[in-house]
């Protein structure tokens, strides 16, 4: 290890303090690990089966990642559980489907699973948000929500980061325009 590799890091890729490293992995990045994973299958059950997948690759692949600084351990636990979430999303759909044919399924699924007193601001958000292509979804929330830099987005969805900055550009003037035709 170098003197500039974080410590959690070295904490995961040492044997003896590996559990407790992982433990902080999750304590600190877990819940929003998680609720990447919801916004993307919505479902709060089908969330938590890709999380427990998430936490499996993440624990068997600790000797793989390369990386020394925090920035890259996020961007690998995000890729893996991107992964996870888009993988349970496409044994939903039929062989000649495409994951972005889930949208009017995604959004029944979150209209069943929002509570009777929300926002209505926020569902219309949410109902918007669903109906955007899969790649300009996870574009706009892994900087919506988790303030993530467009080059960690790139790095996370295996995109060029030109191609991020456009999908999140697109996804943001359709929330837009989808909010602006169904506010009420």
């Amino acid at each position: 290890m170098t003197a500039t590799t974080h410590p959690l890091i070295t904490m995961l890729r040492d044997p003896a303090q590996r559990e407790q490293g992982f433990s902080t992995l999750l304590r600190q990045h877990g819940h929003a690990l998680y609720w990447h994973i919801r916004r993307v299958v919505v479902g709060h059950d089908d969330a938590e089966d890709a999380f427990q997948e998430t936490c499996i690759k993440l624990w068997g692949g600790i000797d793989k990642f390369q990386g020394t600084d925090e920035a890259q351990l996020i961007a690998w636990t995000y890729t893996i559980a991107t992964r996870e979430a888009l993988q349970l999303l496409r044994r939903q759909v039929h062989w000649f489907q495409s994951i972005d044919d889930l949208s009017d399924t995604l959004t029944e699924r979150m209209m069943a699973e929002t509570p009777l007193d929300s926002q209505a601001a926020e569902v219309l958000f949410q109902q918007a948000l669903l109906q955007l292509p899969t790649q300009q979804r996870i574009a706009f929330n892994l900087r919506y929500y988790d303030n993530l830099s467009f080059a960690q987005i790139a790095q996370i969805t295996g995109k060029r980061e030109g191609t991020v900055k456009v999908n999140y550009h697109y996804a943001e003037e359709k929330v837009k325009h989808f909010i602006t035709q169904h506010a009420q």
